[in-house]
């Protein structure tokens, strides 16, 4: 175990990327979830696409959250993000907090309008509307997994005194988390007193500093910003050089990745990052005591007590490595974070 001379902090460590990586056979993806409850990670997180019948194996997230929560005992499963505009809000609500309890309240819901204007076309949705779709359907889920009747008159929705349930097992409702990224987004989010999913790809400049000030202009306290949850490639050896050298593999890649999508829309390519980029804002990387310490570092600079860690990197990372990377941070650097998955209080 890393010794540290920090006091210990709850920091809560999940997992991330890994539905994109490849990982299509079921099984897998299920022995993966429960190694990851045994090693003691808090959740993990999985990506909504539609659409797509080659490289789609689970585009419903909340059927990929039943099996996850079915097959182990404290982990939790988060979405990031449940694209709410594609949705009836009711039956959404529904299924939430059906999941909540089945789970015993081990359900985080990370939401967002969504960023492909095609799957809105494909279901006959307007993609300008997506914004108002996703106010109207925000207001109408918060009201169904809280007092559970709701009254509702929008141009999208319109219903009086229907009741939603079950009751949802984590009070007031299961933990809501924004992908919020522009201003009116953060703002909202701010006003509901909800933490944010900050970004990888790209990463957390553009969210941070507005969402400190809308929630300072809110008079908001520091739950929602120490609940919001930051992403970082993570890459663990305990020979610092291999790291740094993986490091080095995993930013090349992403840098040919990068220019290549710059290629395919028109637009100009983007400046390589550097190795010093990388660690200022997309990685952590080194022996165990280097993320140790560069995760409090982190904690410290956005007040966060909450990490979504990439090892799979998207699947630029090949599973196999990934998993034993995340044996490594399990046996070395959890113990000294704490971890603690309890986010919410449960209902009586």
């Amino acid at each position: 175990m890393v010794q540290s001379d920090v006091a210990q902090r709850h920091i809560r460590i999940d997992l991330a990327g890994f539905a994109r990586d490849g990982l299509g056979d079921h099984a897998q993806i299920m022995a993966l979830v429960r190694e990851a409850d045994a090693l003691g990670f808090g959740g993990i997180w999985f990506n909504e696409f539609h659409f797509d019948r080659a490289n789609l194996a689970h585009p419903s997230l909340l059927l990929l959250g039943a099996a996850v929560l079915a097959v182990t005992e404290r982990l939790r499963f988060g979405t990031s993000i449940l694209v709410l505009p594609l949705y009836h809000p009711l039956l959404l609500a529904e299924q939430i907090a059906q999941l909540d309890r089945q789970s015993g309240g081990r359900l985080d819901v990370g939401i967002g309008r969504g960023t492909n204007p095609q799957t809105f076309r494909t279901l006959g949705l307007d993609p300008d509307q997506a914004r108002f779709r996703f106010d109207a359907a925000l207001d109408i889920i918060r009201m169904a997994l809280g007092d559970g009747v709701v009254t509702h008159d929008s141009p999208f929705w319109s219903f009086s005194n229907v009741s939603v349930g079950p009751p949802p097992v984590q009070c007031p409702h299961p933990p809501i988390y924004m992908a919020a990224v522009s201003r009116d987004s953060i703002d909202l989010s701010a006003r509901l007193g909800l933490p944010l999913l900050y970004s990888l790809e790209p990463n957390e400049s553009r969210q941070f500093a507005p969402y400190v000030a809308a929630l300072t202009r809110q008079k908001q306290d520091g739950r929602a910003l120490q609940a919001s949850s930051l992403s970082r490639y993570v890459l663990v050896d305990r020979d610092r050089s291999a790291a740094l050298d993986r490091l080095d593999a995993l930013t090349h890649r992403l840098n040919v990745t990068r220019a290549q999508r710059a290629k395919v829309s028109g637009t100009a390519p983007p400046a390589p990052r550097t190795r010093a980029q990388m660690l200022e804002g997309f990685a952590v990387a080194g022996t165990p005591e280097d993320c140790v310490a560069q995760i409090l570092a982190l904690s410290d600079r956005f007040q966060t007590r909450s990490i979504r860690a990439f090892f799979s990197a998207n699947g630029a990372i090949p599973v196999p490595q990934a998993r034993d990377a995340m044996r490594l941070f399990a046996a070395t650097v959890l113990p000294v974070l704490t971890i603690s998955t309890l986010t919410k209080d449960t209902c009586p």
